[in-house]
């Protein structure tokens, strides 16, 4: 298994981020290499990804869900295998810090060598930097699901 954490800061307040985050299916949005979500019931998700050509079809079910504090998931079935969690903290009324940690486990020759070149990292990181980008330009979020899971 590799792991991966990264953070960012992002102008809104908590409650707009984690609210944002709870549209999976806006996702394609901001991530890259997510072709298409599909929010099955409230816990389970099907992801389409597209990385280096290569697609990939995956159900992830959420673990845990704390509205305005965290969001947990893990792969069920399918070609990806991984598990995360991703937190926001309050840094200031205005101001969240979205923290991502997953663990995954890269398959084949291509996915080892690119964990290696530290491709997923750089990946989190452009996605979590376009989730600011586009929360920011928002200002709000586009829905919320406030459940607890």
């Amino acid at each position: 298994m590799s792991q991966v954490e990264e953070s960012i800061e992002v102008r809104v307040p908590v409650h707009t981020a984690y609210n944002q985050w709870t549209q999976f299916e806006t996702f394609p949005e901001f991530m890259d290499g997510v072709e298409r979500i599909e929010q099955r019931t409230d816990t389970l998700t099907h992801w389409v990804t597209k990385v280096g050509g290569q697609e990939r079809e995956f159900d992830a079910e959420i673990t845990e869900q704390i509205p305005d504090e965290r969001v947990a998931w893990t792969t069920v079935n399918g070609e990806a295998k991984q598990a995360g969690v991703v937190t926001f903290h309050r840094i200031q009324d205005d101001t969240t810090k979205v923290m991502l940690q997953m663990d995954f486990d890269p398959s084949g020759v291509a996915e080892t060598v690119g964990d290696k070149l530290g491709f997923v990292k750089r990946q989190v990181s452009g996605d979590l930097r376009r989730f600011k980008e586009f929360m920011e330009s928002r200002g709000s979020e586009t829905g919320a699901w406030r459940g607890e899971v």
